[in-house]
């Protein structure tokens, strides 16, 4: 399944139903007085947050979505019909946004959110409606209010507990393979990750969501390589893996090239928790390792960790430590939230 993280999608809601303009003629009932009856409303359109989904690729095909208009009225004092509402499934993580591309209405983070887009059209009163002590024979209904139409520009930023972030064929993908049930792509060009991936990790008994983004080089926040256009996805990850490959030329230098990206591209990125790693260490000699680890440290002013994906070194111990930052973030919310009001009868 092709992954899409943004779709634009043109919605309508329905228009009202007429009202009714009908008098009661039957035999023997000589005032049988004005029975029309009201227009249904229009149907609605509603966006949804369901399970299941990970892309925006059901709005590659279809960018129209119109709801019914509602019923006309008629005679006998019979009300129409109200019109089918029209709902949009989205993955958790979806952000609704005007045609402008910067006004958000909806952020649908939660499974099961649901927000209406657009409001039917009321129904239009049937002449029984205008009935009054000096006007006992109206001739007249109203036509139904019109809908409500607008283009809504759909845009995915995944939900994880992890991302993955790094220069190209730093070994993110392979990383991901090996602590997950995700098959990404892995070959020895660049970019060979062209779209986030994610994974589940279940380590120690405990499980988190783990994001593989898109390697970034210098110059990705004004478009350069893929852009900063899939960092949208960091920005909703709790904690940052960054990968520096062991095999480069200066493990200090790639590390500063992405730190300084991500503040380039702003959303808090720069303040997220990050553990530094160097990977691909099963290709280094003792003398290139330490070399490197000292460059890396220097650069990042933090120890870093040593990994390889492929021989499995450092791994667990890569998973405890984001596994330990996730738990310090969740103490830190705890300890920040309002206490429940007591129960009260």
């Amino acid at each position: 399944m092709k992954f899409l993280d943004e779709a634009k999608v043109y919605v309508r809601s329905g228009d009202g139903g007429p009202g009714c303009v009908s008098f009661r003629r039957e035999k023997f009932i000589e005032f049988g007085g004005p029975n029309g009856g009201d227009g249904g409303r229009g149907g609605d359109v509603w966006i949804e947050c369901v399970q299941g989904l990970n892309t925006l690729i059901d709005y590659r095909y279809r960018q129209h979505f119109k709801a019914r208009k509602g019923e006309h009225g008629m005679g006998s004092n019979c009300h129409g019909a109200k019109g089918d509402d029209v709902v949009l499934q989205v993955p958790a993580g979806t952000q609704v946004l005007s045609e402008d591309g910067e006004t958000l209405i909806a952020d649908m983070t939660e499974v099961g959110q649901r927000v209406r887009l657009a409001k039917g059209g009321n129904g239009g009163f049937g002449n029984a409606y205008f009935t009054t002590s000096t006007n006992r024979a109206p001739r007249h209904a109203n036509p139904g209010l019109e809908g409500q139409e607008m283009w809504v520009i759909l845009r995915l930023k995944l939900i994880a507990d992890a991302g993955l972030v790094g220069l190209p064929n730093a070994g993110k993908s392979t990383f991901l393979a090996t602590v997950t049930a995700a098959k990404p792509k892995i070959a020895d060009y660049p970019f060979t990750t062209l779209h986030p991936g994610l994974g589940v990790v279940r380590s120690d008994a405990r499980e988190f969501v783990l994001a593989d983004i898109p390697g970034l080089i210098e110059g990705a926040h004004e478009g350069v390589g893929l852009g900063d256009r899939f960092l949208a996805h960091v920005e909703r990850c709790r904690v940052l893996l960054h990968l520096v490959e062991g095999t480069s030329e200066h493990a200090g230098k790639a590390y500063k090239l992405v730190r300084r990206e991500l503040e380039a591209y702003g959303g808090g990125l720069e303040d997220k928790p990050e553990i530094v790693a160097l990977s691909k260490a099963d290709a280094l000699d003792p003398d290139t390792r330490k070399q490197q680890l000292a460059r890396l440290k220097r650069a990042a002013g933090r120890n870093a960790m040593v990994l390889s994906a492929a021989s499995g070194e450092g791994v667990q111990e890569a998973l405890r430590a984001i596994q330990a930052k996730l738990d310090a973030g969740d103490a830190a919310e705890a300890e920040t939230a309002e206490p429940a009001a007591p129960w009260q009868p």
